[in-house]
């Protein structure tokens, strides 16, 4: 069961219609705005809510535990980075790392699931 807890959030201009992307990993682009986080990549932390056009508020979990959206299968406690969607998959070499799996079973494509937010820069 995915839960949220202890949420540090910021809020960011969205960079547009991301009302589809709750839960989804974002990262802040070069407008200063919240976009779906790509594959790998440096990631600002994860969307909480549903803005529906670009400019408008988006609430993003930079620190604590929130729900995420999966890939694919996770094994718990397995370090987390982004897809090239901005769902949560098992981070590789050289993938910025935004978290911790906090799973009690392995997930599945689209599972929501709760992580422990613990950027960590990329893996080696």
């Amino acid at each position: 069961m995915a839960h949220e807890a202890n949420l540090v959030n910021i809020t960011l201009p969205a960079s547009g219609d991301l009302s589809t992307k709750q839960y989804y990993i974002v990262a802040v682009n070069s407008s200063g705005q919240a976009a779906v986080c790509g594959d790998g990549a440096m990631a600002a932390g994860v969307l909480q809510n549903k803005p529906s056009a670009a400019g408008r508020s988006s609430t993003v979990a930079v620190s604590g535990i929130t729900k995420v959206i999966a890939a694919g299968i996770i094994a718990p406690g397995a370090k987390i980075a982004s897809d090239n969607a901005g769902k949560a998959t098992t981070a590789t070499t050289g993938e910025y790392v935004i978290g911790i799996a906090l799973n009690t079973a392995n997930t599945a494509a689209s599972d929501v699931f709760p992580i422990l937010l613990l950027p960590q820069g990329p893996t080696a």
